[in-house]
């Protein structure tokens, strides 16, 4: 059996380069991709931490990209040498939630949970693409045409998950132009959301953060950085508004968030801040990661996926909320088309570049965010 490199979950904290399977045809639909550009997410640290169910032997990588290296004969709108790059999410492109463009919550290619993606637990059976290759099931719509060449390889690598994920979490906000937002978490998708907001047309967007490498790209792009270190972020916002509350707000953190000393955990601590911070009528867009069982969580009731926040307030100020993971086919395409335009240059969140070999060592500085590590590209 023919084998390839790939970064293999080996235990908390702990990734090794290893040989394994090379994948192969498995249905007509499929295809085999020669992975170019895989990137390290911070979804993928919840695994790596030892926070979620995932078990030794996963390969991780759900934000991938290449050339198309092996067609099934069902494939017909793809062929060999052609440049693609995947959504993490794993769809068939035939229930009903995918005819409704609601394509992170596929029903076929994962029974018992809502959506699959590549190398997660609880995703499917899909093998990750930190790896010299991955297997694409349903390829003809699950895999995006690039133009050939090299052109734009950093941004459209972000095109997989977090380009996406951040214009989803402004859009499940209700977010409309000219208004005021107020984006919590300047990870790589907290600065994808900030940057979306931008293009979008905000009036004004405020980035919470604890990192300064994070505080200063978000100021970069023209939004206002907040230190949640320093003081109440929401009193912060606050004040610089006058003791207006903002129109919208995004929570690009998920159920690891903590106090401002960034030692404690309180998952509710950002749904809090954000019914706080947002005006009556106003609305929340959640793409931060929250999980059904946390096996570190600090408390019984999240280890269970339980998180309690002041549903009272939320009602009382009429709030929406818009949750769930981002059907990356729903903005890949036209998000694809601004980079090509030069309107939209995402990779500007892209800290390293490095080979596949120096994976263990980028999973380790990314977890522990130094030596300036926000987002990093793999190159098999």
């Amino acid at each position: 059996m023919a084998t390839m490199r790939a970064v293999v979950y080996e235990g908390p904290f702990k990734v090794s380069i290893q040989k394994v399977p090379k994948p192969t045809i498995l249905h007509s639909d499929d295809i085999i991709v020669k992975v170019t550009t895989t990137c390290i997410c911070g979804s993928d640290l919840h695994m790596y931490e030892g926070r979620t169910a995932a078990e030794a032997g996963i390969v991780f990588g759900h934000e991938n990209m290449g050339m198309v290296d092996e067609v099934g004969a069902g494939v017909t709108l793809l062929k060999k040498g052609d440049r693609v790059v995947m959504p993490f999410n794993v769809a068939c492109g035939r229930c009903l939630n995918c005819e409704e463009g609601k394509s992170a919550f596929c029903t076929h290619v994962n029974p018992g949970f809502a959506g699959g993606a590549y190398g997660y637990v609880a995703m499917g059976p899909y093998p990750g693409g930190q790896a010299e290759y991955v297997r694409v099931p349903f390829a003809d719509f699950n895999a995006l045409k690039l133009p050939p060449g090299t052109e734009h390889e950093e941004d459209f690598a972000l095109l997989a998950d977090i380009f996406p994920t951040g214009w989803h979490g402004v859009q499940l906000s209700g977010f409309r132009p000219g208004e005021s937002i107020a984006v919590f978490g300047a990870g790589p998708v907290g600065l994808m959301a900030a940057y979306s907001a931008v293009l979008r047309g905000a009036s004004e967007v405020y980035v919470v953060d604890r990192v300064p490498e994070r505080l200063a790209k978000a100021k970069e792009i023209g939004c206002i950085p907040i230190d949640f270190s320093a003081s109440d972020p929401v009193a912060q916002i606050l004040k610089l508004r006058g003791g207006k509350e903002v129109d919208r707000g995004v929570d690009a953190v998920g159920y690891q968030a903590t106090t401002g000393d960034g030692k404690t955990e309180r998952p509710n601590s950002v749904l809090e801040a954000l019914i706080r911070v947002v005006r009556p009528t106003g609305g929340l867009g959640i793409p931060g990661l929250y999980v059904p069982s946390d096996p570190g969580a600090p408390d019984s009731a999240s280890a269970k996926g339980y998180i309690s926040f002041p549903f009272g307030k939320l009602f009382e100020k009429g709030l929406t909320i818009g949750t769930g993971q981002c059907n990356v086919k729903a903005y890949n395409r036209y998000l694809r088309d601004l980079i090509i335009a030069g309107k939209a240059k995402p990779s500007f969140v892209i800290s390293h570049n490095l080979t596949l070999d120096e994976a263990a060592s980028a999973y380790e500085k990314f977890d522990k965010r130094i030596d300036g590590y926000t987002k990093v590209l793999l190159h098999p």
